[in-house]
């Protein structure tokens, strides 16, 4: 992996496991939540949340099939995708993905 496009999150994934098969294999999908926490100029402490649509392949989608529930604390290394398509009423639609290199199993079930 070029390290040109290189992404290490850490977090807690929002819900199951998705896995779309195909013919000569399977895509596992998942969001991932990851927060930070800081003081703003008002001295107001503040908890932010962003939101990451991952996808893996392989080894790493058998795994996370097996063993990647909601709420599991993950930690995943990966590049960053963009993709643009149209949807069924033609409007023109962009999306932001992280593929999935390499996966960490962080918390128990």
């Amino acid at each position: 992996m070029s390290l040109r496009n290189k992404v290490t999150l850490i977090g807690r994934t929002g819900k199951d496991v998705e896995i779309v098969k195909f013919e000569n294999g399977k895509i596992a999908k998942v969001s991932l939540a990851t927060t930070d926490h800081y003081t703003n100029g008002l001295g107001e402490k503040v908890e932010e949340t962003q939101w990451h649509n991952l996808t893996a392949n392989g080894k790493i989608a058998d795994i996370m099939e097996k063993y990647v529930d909601k709420g599991k604390e993950i930690a995943v290394e990966g590049k960053i995708v963009y993709r643009n398509y149209e949807d069924k009423e033609g409007i023109k639609r962009y999306s932001t993905d992280i593929r999935v290199d390499q996966l960490v199993l962080l918390s128990g079930k």
